[in-house]
């Protein structure tokens, strides 16, 4: 592959709901730019881009992937974005390393939840967008319908360029609106198709078409309301300038199957989207945000927006240098941790391979292999560059599950390597719960989890189970008991002898409190110590569950002692059988953790998920808009319910929902939850 400048270079994101057909339209690109030698199927593993072996079993794209493709002078870099909710983390890394983003959708299921989370995540970042509508050789496709609600969703910005002709449900030709000339295609060969097709239907896009046209520049709307007609180098320049600014969304259709229209989508989309050399990217210097123009003549920096773990090759990190050129042995300094690290040879990534490169220049995207302490989101440049590059941030994680070895012993490799998976991943978070004695795993999703659990299989050895995370409970006192415990035992020689006196009572710690209020020494000073190592010790298992005990005063009253036989451990044992004796008459209860829940959603789910909160016991404590017809309701909620709460969510709003959950305090349980949890825990 040659070297192409920054003016030359278009990288571009695919994104959109799952089953889409973004990844079949990535290899129809590929093959219309002779990249590939063919237009692979999902249902058979082909597909150039779905080339990892989850992808292949699963038939669907689970993570970012990348393949240059030349076509007309130029290099186009293909960024495929997974569609699954599942795997959101793909959009982030797209976002981070295009100028520009293709939304594709399903010419039958039209503008879904995913398309629509894609769309508002290319405009949060700043990213101009076009659509796609695919699949039109699809029964019950419909391509006018899908305009139609993108329009009513979208406004003014949506402007057709490429439209089909349909007779009968099928589509006889696709008309170029910027030429006016109509095309057949057998693949990817087109044919002209003569007389053009006037309907009212192609009549109203092209009217749209020029209509957005015209709004781009005054010069323009003169000529549109003086009913001249417009070059096509006028057209191709206002869609290009309307594109760059976000003022328009161009509309491109075809069957990325069979290449129907493919030509024309990507002759024309190299002609409008943005450059590398015209985007900008946001930065921070830590204190101060701005954006920096891609410049080819400036300081080396680069940034790593995708990482990949791997136990035998290394971690090859996926890089978009912003400013400069780099390549082998190019010295760089980690904005993050202030280490240099060394670059050893610089590489282009075409799906699953690498092709050594020279060097890549500003506006272009390479790998590096081996480098250390480098994540995703890393800024590695020069000291002149002297800022960090923003990655789009990505999702957090929202279902959480434990993991258990299916093999005793192997929590070590478990905890290396989900580790690793994390630097590859970053919506996975791993941790261990001291208290629990559990390993956690979060990620997006149960198919999120599932893929990572079958990575940790395949990459690292190592084959678990999941279960639903324990719950940390609590317990705590009521009333408030004096109690003896007294330890005596006689076993020849010196025995042991300790007597204590204590009161326990409520209070509003979180740790046991202790206090000792003995008179005329009763029990000696130096064995105080030994009694609070002794309740101390008995209030990590309640007398209820077994649970740790909070809330708990106790203070040493009274007591009695022997010269010889009395010791530290009998005096510990002492207030051991205190603990034991009087806790069972203080009103014992059980606590539950509870946490804050922040859910956003669309207004039009309020009810459904305001009664899912009820039914797991929670309490909605306020409701506020947030604009866009999305709703943030705030409540509080038992954790102990919220195990699947991601997956119903989920299924209420379609995808469209968000939310965090924080630990807030512990709240006594219901008496008739209570006893289950008691009962369970005596059954372990």
């Amino acid at each position: 592959m040659k070297q192409y400048s920054a003016t030359n270079i278009k990288n571009i994101a695919l994104l959109g709901h799952g089953n889409s057909g973004k990844t079949t339209l990535a290899d129809a690109i590929l093959y219309y730019g002779k990249a590939t030698d063919r237009i692979g199927k999902s249902a058979d593993s082909t597909l150039a881009l779905d080339f990892d072996a989850e992808e292949k079993k699963r038939k669907v794209s689970v993570s970012t992937a990348l393949y240059p493709v030349e076509i007309g002078g130029d290099k186009i870099n293909i960024i495929d974005a997974p569609g699954q909710f599942d795997f959101a983390a793909g959009v982030s890394e797209a976002l981070s390393a295009a100028d520009s983003a293709l939304i594709v959708l399903s010419g039958k299921s039209g503008l879904t939840v995913g398309a629509q989370k894609a769309y508002d995540a290319a405009r949060k970042n700043g990213k101009p967008v076009a659509f796609f509508i695919n699949k039109l050789d699809s029964v019950h496709a419909h391509f006018y319908r899908v305009v139609s609600i993108i329009t009513g969703h979208y406004g003014g910005v949506i402007c057709p360029v490429v439209v089909p002709f349909v007779e009968g449900e099928q589509v006889t030709c696709y008309i170029n609106l910027i030429t006016g000339k109509a095309y057949t295609y057998d693949g990817l060969n087109a044919k002209e198709y003569t007389p053009v097709p006037d309907n009212s239907d192609i009549s109203s896009m092209r009217a749209i078409m020029l209509e957005a046209v015209a709004s781009t520049d005054e010069a323009l709307m003169d000529k549109y309301f003086g009913g001249e007609p417009f070059t096509e180098d006028e057209i191709i320049s206002a869609l290009k300038n309307g594109m760059k600014t976000g003022d328009l969304c161009p509309v491109f259709c075809g069957v990325g199957q069979d290449g129907a229209a493919i030509p024309m989508l990507v002759d024309i989309l190299a002609k409008i989207a943005p450059s590398a050399a015209e985007s900008t990217v946001n930065c921070t210097d830590g204190e101060n945000e701005s954006t920096a123009a891609v410049d080819e003549n400036g300081p080396a920096a680069l940034v790593v927006f995708k990482t990949i773990a791997d136990p035998f090759v290394g971690k090859l990190s996926y890089f978009k240098v912003v400013s400069g050129t780099v390549k082998a042995d190019t010295r760089l300094v980690s904005r993050r941790t202030g280490n240099e690290e060394k670059l050893s040879k610089v590489m282009w990534i075409k799906a699953g391979k690498q092709e050594d490169a020279p060097a890549i220049v500003a506006g272009d995207i390479g790998a590096v292999a081996k480098l250390g302490n480098v994540l995703t989101g890393d800024t590695l440049c020069e000291a002149a560059f002297g800022k960090s590059v923003k990655m789009p941030a990505f999702p957090l994680p929202q279902l959480t599950m434990a993991v258990y070895p299916k093999v005793k012993g192997d929590e070590d490799k478990i905890a290396q390597g989900l580790t690793r998976l994390m630097e590859e991943d970053p919506t996975i978070n791993f941790t261990v719960n001291t208290e629990t004695k559990e390993q956690l795993l979060s990620g997006l999703g149960e198919q999120h989890i599932d893929v990572i659990i079958s990575k940790l299989a395949a990459k690292f050895g190592v084959n678990v189970e999941l279960k639903t995370p324990r719950v940390a409970y609590r317990e705590t006192i009521r009333k408030t008991v004096k109690v003896q415990g007294k330890h005596k035992k006689q076993s020849g020689g010196h025995g042991q002898y300790g007597d204590v006196w204590i009161e326990f009572s409520p209070c509003e710690s979180d740790e046991m409190i202790f206090e000792e209020k003995v008179f005329g020494g009763s029990v000696p000073k130096n064995f105080f110590p030994a009694v609070e190592k002794g309740l101390r010790d008995s209030v990590q298992k309640g007398v209820l569950a077994g649970y740790p005990v909070v809330g708990l005063k106790a203070t040493l009253l009274d007591g009695s002692y022997h010269p010889v036989d009395s010791s530290e451990m009998a005096f510990k044992t002492a207030a051991g059988i205190a603990y034991k004796d009087g806790l069972p008459q203080a009103g014992p209860v059980l606590l539950e953790p509870i946490g804050t829940l922040n859910v956003t959603i669309p207004e039009d789910n309020m009810g459904d998920v305001i009664g899912d909160i009820n039914k797991r016991r929670g309490r909605v404590i306020g409701m506020n808009p947030v604009g866009g017809k999305l709703q943030e309701i705030v409540a509080e909620v038992p954790m102990a319910e919220m195990s699947d709460f991601s997956t119903a969510m989920r299924s209420i709003t379609q995808g469209r929902a968000e939310f965090t959950l924080a630990f807030e305090r512990y709240e006594e349980v219901p008496s008739h939850i209570a006893g289950k949890v008691i009962e369970a825990a005596k059954a372990e």
